[in-house]
């Protein structure tokens, strides 16, 4: 990490990585890390890492007692509702996001009522409600397969436009969305990638479906955060800007020397709301416990699951 990281901030670090992974053989826990974590938590603390849809697939295999997220709260949420019978701690219950706050079972309800017998494609960035109020999750690794794979000619996406919007142009369905957006990818602009690629000529650019469309219109490459990670090691070019959550740049930095990354810093202050303080108090006094009703949780994993066995018969 000497690439991101100075050395001199292990002097802070170094103490609470060590205490939380003590604290994980006591506890008998795993910690999972989105890929927008911080690299001391990526790196440090982290067992598995991943984008949405590795994290459900992992949270759903996890044989520890506990279980905490290093994400934000709908993840934590996709953890409780995979392992009913388990601890899942969140280091801060405030950790949001804008994709999740902008729908409600509501608001599913209405667009069902406005496009009746169009099935439900919810992203996994939607609270347990909604998640339970709808056919199948989705994440932006699998979006596409998964719309492709419901009946009928018209599907509801919920809840960010963009993602919608990126996948009717790979689709034959016809797609209509709620008007959610992602606070991170939402801010990048078509002309910005055009003007910084007239003055880095050779650069690769590579964007978030989250992304609008011209944005990512404008990229050499568009996929997940994993998608993205994967693309850079098979192709490794030599300058690469990364149109995302600015900490994905950063944990990847030190395994691909050879890459200069532009880092166009959009963070998400959801996710930095996560820190090694937070993750040390949490399992230290086990607080943060997730809780979703039985009902809802109940329903909400049928959509979760559908979307894990469609993906994994997709590949």
């Amino acid at each position: 990490m000497q690439r991101v990281v100075p050395f001199a901030d292990w002097a802070i670090h170094a103490p609470y990585v060590i205490a939380i992974n003590r604290l994980k053989a006591e506890r008998n826990a795993v910690i999972l890390g989105h890929n927008y974590m911080t690299p001391e938590i990526y790196h440090g603390v982290a067992d598995f890492v991943g984008d949405s849809l590795q994290l459900a697939m992992k949270a759903a295999e996890i044989e520890a007692d506990v279980i905490v997220q290093c994400g934000v709260h709908f993840m934590a949420e996709t953890s409780k509702i995979m392992n009913p019978a388990k601890v899942v701690l969140m280091p801060d219950p405030e950790a949001g996001c804008s994709l999740a706050a902008s729908i409600t079972a509501e608001g599913v309800a209405e667009m069902r009522k406005r496009f009746p017998g169009a099935p439900v494609v919810s992203y996994v960035n939607t609270t347990a409600e909604v998640k339970a109020a709808s056919d199948v999750c989705c994440t932006s690794a699998n979006a596409v397969q998964i719309v492709n794979a419901m009946d009928g000619d018209t599907v509801i996406m919920t809840p960010d436009k963009f993602l919608a919007q990126n996948v009717a142009a790979l689709s034959d369905k016809r797609v209509v969305w709620w008007d959610g957006t992602c606070m991170v990818h939402e801010r990048y602009r078509a002309e910005d990638l055009r003007a910084y690629r007239d003055g880095n000529p050779g650069v690769a650019i590579i964007a978030h479906p989250e992304c609008p469309p011209d944005v990512v219109a404008e990229a050499d490459f568009t996929g997940s955060t994993k998608a993205i990670i994967d693309w850079v090691h098979a192709h490794r070019p030599a300058r690469a800007m990364l149109v995302t959550e600015c900490s994905m740049a950063a944990n990847i930095a030190d395994e691909l020397p050879e890459v200069d990354f532009a880092r166009p810093c959009n963070l998400c202050p959801h996710m930095k709301r996560i820190t090694l303080e937070k993750v040390l108090y949490a399992l230290h006094s086990m607080t943060g416990e997730v809780r979703i009703a039985p009902e809802i949780a109940a329903r909400a994993r049928l959509a979760v699951q559908r979307m894990i066995d469609l993906s994994r018969a997709a590949g």
